[in-house]
């Protein structure tokens, strides 16, 4: 039974009626719309915690995508369970294929940066500054590109950046 004939509350029945309604109605290919209810799987699974049956929905569902757009928001939630899991180099595969498909994401260009930061901030630790400095110009070239897409946000990146010299401009917006 998938995973959205399952819910239990109101809220969720009625979503994912009026989901299967508009579905039924969408005039697009079958397999878009198999995909959709997989990624709609997945998205619950993922939300319930639930890392591996939110993997599998994912991966039915990125078979089936044919849209880049839509491929890379797939690919950006498996990014997020593989960052979950402490799988950096699979997170960091994942957000990047998803960037190549659709490049104004800002979300997976921040994870990138959130990633070389805390290697940035794991290999600084260890006392190797060399290697540390090289994750923290990786981290501030992917939030400079995140911030350009998304001004408002990462206040909190963008304090670094200017913290730590790695701005290359003073004002983002």
């Amino acid at each position: 039974m998938p995973r959205t004939q399952r819910n239990d509350n109101f809220i969720d029945k009625s979503f994912t009626v009026m989901a299967d309604l508009i579905l039924k109605l969408m005039p697009t290919k079958q397999s878009s719309k198999e995909a959709f209810a997989y990624y709609r799987d997945g998205m619950s699974a993922h939300a319930d915690g639930e890392y591996a049956e939110a993997m599998d929905n994912y991966e039915e569902a990125l078979k089936m995508e044919d849209d880049p757009y839509d491929r890379s928001y797939i690919l950006y939630n498996m990014g997020l369970i593989h960052t979950s899991n402490g799988e950096h180099d699979l997170a960091l595969s994942k957000y990047h294929e998803a960037i190549e498909l659709n490049p104004r994401m800002p979300q997976a260009l921040n994870n990138i940066a959130v990633i070389h930061h805390y290697l940035g901030e794991r290999t600084k630790d260890k006392g190797n500054t060399d290697e540390a400095n090289a994750h923290f110009d990786e981290a501030a070239e992917y939030w400079q590109r995140a911030i350009r897409l998304a001004p408002n946000n990462y206040i909190e990146a963008q304090n670094w950046l200017k913290t730590t010299g790695r701005s290359q401009i003073d004002v983002f917006f």
